[in-house]
């Protein structure tokens, strides 16, 4: 049985969770021309089957790879990409399918808004981190030197198919780093999360359910904020340390992993404002932990604070992160002293600061 999350705002759409939905792919492209399928070359089944199935329903459909991981999420890959469609021919009429991790779904959804200003796609998550996160929403883009995801596009998908018959291969440390986006959403709205994660931590017992949730917090804040102006913020909790880890450790570090550090940096530094108990600071550490998720990181601080100045949710000078001032209520935390940071930085390092 499939469950079906509906994200509103200008252009609707569903995001189908279960067993066999990439199925649904041929019903959600009916009558369209020409497709272009985005895969890294491990998903060459995956991506071979879509082509397939869309074949056998009248539509000219092709696959197009790209490199595995970040390693796609380049300007030169994307110029690459642009010439092949080129070649394929596509108009504003036709799709782009993005079936992968976060990655390749990121990549896909920038190359669909950016050709011929915007064509419709499709996205097929096949990571839990996709699944949750990647893939929903809209947001997507690309890296540069100077940090990731610097350049991109708000470009809502036609649909998203996550297929979770896609999580039965994915190695475990995939599945954890997907997770870290799963208890993110529970610290910052839905409790329910955390008691699920609190009785099995590893998030295997109950896995289609987290994915529905996670999504319907997401699909919330992206119906009310799709430009990232307002509550979609929130959803960036733990995301400013862990982007920045990302962009130090040059994406050596999975997403999760990072994001997990984040998480425990952004609590440490409510309880520093006084907005999170001492118990509440422990809880995400303890949680955290639990999942086999990191909830420490020792690296050079100046460094990644420069970064964090240049992260997309930063304003002007400003250095922005988003804290809970109680469990289930994120708010945005501008310009903290710089002893709060130190003593939060200490609390992931192992640094005295």
């Amino acid at each position: 049985m499939t469950r079906r999350v509906p994200v509103a705002g200008e252009k609707p759409y569903e995001v189908v969770i279960g067993a066999g939905a990439q199925t649904e792919l041929a019903l959600v492209l009916a009558g369209t021309p020409k497709v272009a399928v985005v895969h890294a070359p491990p998903l060459a089944a995956a991506a071979g089957a879509a082509v397939e199935t869309l074949q056998t329903a009248g539509v000219a459909a092709e696959a197009v790879v790209v490199p595995d991981g970040e390693a796609a999420k380049t300007a030169r890959v994307a110029a690459e990409v642009w010439e092949e469609f080129g070649r394929l021919g596509l108009t504003r009429s036709d799709a782009v399918v993005g079936i992968g991790g976060g990655a390749v779904t990121d990549l896909a959804g920038f190359l669909a808004a950016t050709w011929t200003r915007g064509i419709r796609v499709v996205q097929v998550p096949t990571s839990l981190l996709g699944m949750v996160d990647a893939a929903v929403g809209g947001k997507t883009g690309i890296n540069t030197a100077a940090g990731k995801n610097l350049v991109g596009a708000f470009h809502p998908p036609a649909a998203v198919l996550a297929d979770t018959d896609s999580l039965a291969g994915l190695p475990e440390a995939e599945f954890r780093s997907g997770m870290a986006e799963v208890v993110k959403c529970g610290f910052i709205a839905d409790g329910a999360i955390l008691e699920l994660l609190d009785a099995d931590p590893t998030g295997r017992r109950h896995t289609e359910e987290l994915i529905e949730r996670a999504v319907r917090v997401k699909a919330t804040a992206v119906g009310e904020d799709l430009l990232d102006t307002g509550v979609r913020e929130f959803l960036n909790y733990g995301h400013t340390l862990g982007h920045a880890i990302e962009r130090v450790e040059d994406f050596g570090w999975r997403h999760g992993e990072a994001v997990a550090v984040g998480l425990v940096f952004a609590a440490a530094l409510a309880g520093e404002a006084g907005l999170l108990t001492p118990d509440e600071v422990t809880r995400h550490r303890d949680l955290i932990a639990a999942m086999g998720l990191p909830t420490s990181y020792a690296g050079d601080w100046d460094r990644l604070q420069a970064v964090m100045r240049v992260d997309k949710k930063a304003r002007g000078a400003s250095l922005r992160f988003v804290v809970l001032d109680g469990l289930g209520n994120p708010r945005i935390l501008t310009d903290p002293d710089q002893a709060w940071l130190d003593a939060a930085w200490a609390a992931v390092s192992g640094v005295n600061a």
